[in-house]
């Protein structure tokens, strides 16, 4: 392509790559004014990666690949397509990097976000870089400093105590992906819970306003809608008050099944409940008592709530009082209720639900049935029931044989239906639905709970006790207390000189002239926040300001925002489904109760990739990653194939929502296809054709064929199955090469055909296909050339599938070209000889025949 001759076909592939990414970038063709209305204009998002190491892989591609695959689609399609780049700078993965490294994370981060940058290019993704964002620089940060003043106003950022991972030897606080087993992953050492008071955003007073909005999101994956259902947990039930008599104190229970509180013959804590410590007051067995509590609290939540987890617990010795029964109950302490959930506190049904049975079952707790299943029985025949078998509240009591009182057999399961009440006083013989609001009302006239609904959701805690994020905007004054930076000293800048080790404690700490600052309401000294925010909301609201990036007097432009919000496709890994995407509509939601925005579903649709995985050397499937050792370099090679080739054989991997096998050897197929593309195009220019000819007649097998793959490839792109387009191309690509090869074929025709060819590569292999299209004339770029169209009445298959049935019953399937008479369709059917066999010996009785699709041979 040059009339200087390449040493290798991997020198050339790179000279044509570097040629149209110069191009690109010199025609500004990612570039979009988003200060004009967006019209028929689409906002295109791939979620901003974390700059944490300095190179991406293979596995980190295919993200960026299909969505840049769509994105030049839809451009030859002519829409406006505004696709931004930026960085989610902040935070624990790049900390890490930089302590690993011994240098300060924003020398690092820098140095990784231009090496990725440069990756971008190699890979030829087209973004519009003038609109690039870096959250880790002060002009961007300074308005998540502005947005956490709003909350605060309103009442939505609050100061509370809160259990925290705590490294005793770092002397720093962890978050779970740090603690995993028990222990500090830099330093091993064992990790305790410890109270901090810290900084959080009420996302619990927005929990029906996000669970609503999931019905609205028609175009999102059902698995991501129901992750973030399950995790905004909406239970209806009730509050129960269990008294303490030995402490004078209440404990408040929830339940969601308030109709089985007769049932209730234990109180179980949480190790964390504020209580614990006066429970175990006096207790023999208090030092022992302690130290399970301590080693409850250092596990995670996620291993304490697993399902299959065994279910630990301690007796601490008290009783609470069954308000219904007027019962005693023992108080336990559980690992499996969790200090955050509810209220800390449940009461336990063994008899009606599964993990209270078994529980009870391993430490002999009284077990006692106050559901009967639904059944065809009378209110008198229950009522008559339970006279005979009152028990006051536990298990009937019977005669052993030694003539002791023994208790009577337990269930040997629990039922967790509903059903109708027994042994429940006056609620008996009621169902479990109108028991339960009878029995919720009651608690409300006695003054001892009521009615309640409950959320799973916690408030968002985006206290990090961490250098490497947001300063938090507050000040700390002996006399007035805790007061929010001035608006008009935004940005708080994070000092450069903070010692940064890792260890130690939070380096802000250390940094004097940082931390003591004066007091914005008395001028008198004061001491400066040194935690910073969780990086979540960092990328909470970034896509805004990819509309408005060099605003400096606002986070954005709400006209122009306006303009192009929310993102019409959002793109990005299921690992996200519920921290980013329920903090960013979260967060769309407080900006639209601000005035800032108008819509509370930030992402219209959205799009999940599945990853790339790879054998492990014992045959085991694991994620591509550095830290496994099994991660294939991009550079290394697109140095080699060239980057129309790789992004060709990630896209034809598989369907891309689909957990992918990365092969070695796998490449070579699509690398192949791309130099018999060229081939093709080559072979087809040397017989000195015009390339720009037309085809001579409208209506041929040729025809036909182009018109189906733009139909196929169309249809493909617009549903995201990369793959099958890559494998449509393959085929048509077999017609393109007879064509080139028939020294009788029309040369318009074959023209027609390799130009549709190479238009509609342009989305897998770009660099290729803008070469291959200047060489056969075109003048301009195909990202503006247009998008073929095909007629409907020339799409169509030159040969249909044929269900050729004898006596109403499908034997066999045959092929046939459109058009075939019944006369071709019976020949075809007998030479087939699975039909043969079935016709063998047997009278034909008649022959019903549905071109293009049905051929029933009736026989007897």
């Amino acid at each position: 392509m040059s009339s200087t001759t390449p040493t290798t076909k991997s020198d050339e592939i790179l000279r044509i790559e570097a040629k149209w990414r110069g191009r690109w970038e010199a025609d500004r063709a990612a570039f979009v004014d988003t200060g004009k209305p967006a019209g028929e204009g689409t906002y295109l998002l791939v979620m901003l990666p974390y700059p944490s190491g300095d190179r991406l892989h293979v596995g980190h591609a295919r993200t960026y690949f299909l969505t840049d695959a769509l994105h030049r689609f839809l451009r030859q399609t002519g829409v406006t397509v505004f696709c931004p780049m930026g960085w989610d700078a902040f935070g624990l993965p790049a900390e890490n990097y930089a302590i690993r490294k011994g240098i300060h994370p924003r020398t690092s981060t820098l140095a990784n976000i231009a090496a990725m940058k440069e990756q971008f290019g190699a890979w030829g993704v087209l973004y519009d870089w003038t609109k690039e964002v870096t959250t880790c620089e002060p002009e961007y940060y300074r308005w998540n400093q502005w947005f956490f003043l709003r909350l605060l106003e309103k009442g939505l950022a609050v100061r509370k105590k809160s259990a925290v991972n705590w490294c005793p030897s770092c002397l720093t606080v962890l978050a779970n992906e740090q603690a995993e087993g028990g222990v500090c992953e830099r330093c091993k050492t064992p990790v305790v819970q410890r109270e901090l008071e810290q900084w959080f955003l009420k996302i619990t007073d927005y929990a029906e306003r996000l669970l609503e909005g999931l019905d609205t999101l028609r175009a999102w994956p059902e698995k991501v809608v129901t992750m973030q259902r399950n995790w905004i947990g909406k239970s209806t039930g009730a509050d129960l008050d269990f008294a303490i008599p030995s402490l004078h104190e209440t404990v408040r229970v929830f339940t969601t099944r308030p109709d089985t509180v007769f049932g209730a013959t234990a109180l179980i804590l949480a190790p964390e409940h504020p209580l614990v410590p006066r429970l175990l007051e006096g207790n023999p067995l208090k030092a022992e008592l302690e130290a399970w509590v301590a080693s409850v609290r250092s596990q995670e939540r996620i291993v304490r709530e697993a399902e299959g987890a065994e279910k630990d617990g301690r007796d601490t010795g008290r009783k609470a009082v069954n308000p219904f029964t007027g019962q005693e109950v023992p108080v336990w302490l559980a690992n499996f209720v969790i200090a955050s959930y509810g209220t800390g506190a449940l009461m336990a049904v063994p008899a009606h639900d599964t993990r209270d049975f078994d529980f009870a079952k391993k430490y002999g707790i009284p077990i006692v049935k106050v559901i009967e299943p639904e059944r065809e029985e009378k209110k008198e025949d229950l009522l008559r029931k339970e006279k005979e078998e009152k028990t006051g509240g536990f298990l009937r009591k019977e005669e052993g044989e030694d003539g002791a009182a023994g208790v009577a057999a337990a269930p040997s399961a629990a039922y967790t239906g509903e059903g109708w009440l027994v042994a429940s006083g006056p609620f008996s013989a009621k169902s479990s639905s109108s028991a339960g609001e009878l029995i919720a009302a009651e608690a409300a006239k006695r003054g001892i709970g009521g009615a309640r609904v409950r959320y799973r959701l916690r408030d968002w805690l985006i206290s990090r006790q961490r250098y490497w994020g947001t300063p938090i905007p507050m000040i700390h004054c002996e006399k007035d207390g805790w007061l929010p930076v001035p608006e008009w000293d935004l940005p708080v800048v994070l000092p450069p000189d903070a010692p940064f080790t890792g260890t130690g404690g939070n380096p802000l700490e250390k940094v004097a002239s940082f931390v003591n600052t004066t007091c914005p309401r008395c001028s008198g000294p004061a001491r400066r926040e040194t935690d910073t925010m969780d990086t979540f909301v960092d990328s909470s609201w970034y896509y805004l300001r990819y509309i408005d990036p060099k605003n400096g007097e606002a986070p954005f432009d709400p006209a122009v925002v306006k303009k192009w919000a929310p993102v019409d496709q959002y793109i990005g890994g299921i690992e996200h489904a519920i921290l980013h995407l329920l903090y960013a509509r979260f967060f769309a939601r407080i900006l639209k109760d601000l005035g800032l925005v108008t819509f509370e579903e930030p992402f219209s649709a959205l799009f999940n990739q599945g990853m790339i995985t790879r054998l492990s050397p014992t045959g085991r499937v694991e994620k591509m990653s550095k830290s496994r050792g099994n991660s294939v370099s991009l550079d290394a090679l697109i140095a080699e194939k060239g980057a129309d080739a790789v992004r060709a054989f990630v896209l034809f991997l598989g369907p891309p929502e689909k957990d992918a096998e990365w092969s070695d050897e796998g490449i070579s197929g699509p690398e192949r296809f791309l130099w018999r593309v060229r081939g093709a195009v080559d072979r087809f220019l040397a017989t000195g054709a015009d390339p720009q000819a037309r085809p001579a007649k409208a209506d041929t097998p040729a025809a036909r064929a182009r018109h189906m793959a733009i139909k196929k490839v169309t249809e493909d792109f617009r549903a995201f199955s990369f793959h099958t387009a890559v494998a449509h191309l393959m085929e048509f690509l077999n017609g393109a090469a007879v064509l080139v090869n028939d020294a009788g074929a029309d040369a318009g025709e074959t023209a027609a055909t390799l130009r549709t060819l190479v238009t509609l590569l342009h989305p897998i292999a770009p660099h290729l296909s803008e070469e291959l299209n200047e060489r056969m004339g075109g003048a301009k770029s195909l990202l503006v050339s247009g998008w073929p169209a095909y007629d409907p009445a020339l799409a169509v298959e030159e040969f249909a599938s044929i269900a050729v049935q004898i006596s109403g019953k499908v034997r066999a399937e045959i092929k046939l070209r459109r058009g075939s008479d019944e006369k071709d369709a019976l020949s075809a059917a007998e030479a087939n000889p699975v039909i043969a066999k079935w016709l063998e010996g047997r009278q034909r009785v008649k022959t019903i025949w549905v071109q293009d699709r049905l051929l029933n041979v009736v026989v007897k």
